[in-house]
């Protein structure tokens, strides 16, 4: 449970390596999971998804604005490749709904996963699973 009802708090994920490890949303919503796993809470896929997009909006009063996606909002987004890795494509043969599909991703998802990037609507990249293979494989200077 990410808010109990009744306290005037807002919750919501996001990321900022000065405030934790990684700049991927979809690691962040998987250490949300298990840091909720650890206080004895459950957090679905979905609701980590919703803390991550509408409910981030929200806390940060701009929901008007961002947060979802409908007609004149301010639109950065990513489009993910289910399959972005041998072992994603694995456990994708075993989802069985969206919150399966979810969770895959939120537990198994890295940069791999990244196909295209568009801000504010327009997009900024577009990579290949060939090139985003390559770039994983790439020894680190």
């Amino acid at each position: 449970m990410a808010k109990k009802d009744g306290r005037p708090v807002s919750v919501a994920l996001a990321s900022d390596v000065g405030g934790g490890t990684t700049l991927s949303m979809l690691a962040t919503m998987g250490a949300a999971h298990q840091i909720a796993q650890l206080g004895g809470h459950a957090l679905s896929a979905a609701q980590s998804l919703y803390l991550a997009t509408l409910g981030a909006a929200k806390a940060l009063g701009l929901e008007d604005r961002i947060g979802s996606l409908a007609p004149g909002r301010e639109a950065d987004l990513v489009v993910l490749d289910l399959g972005h890795s041998p072992l994603a494509r694995l456990r994708l043969q075993h989802c069985r709904n969206i919150d399966d599909v979810l969770f895959m991703l939120m537990t198994m998802g890295d940069d791999r996963a990244v196909r295209e990037v568009y801000i504010m609507g327009a997009p900024i990249g577009v990579r290949s699973r060939e090139a985003r293979d390559e770039a994983a494989a790439a020894p680190v200077a």
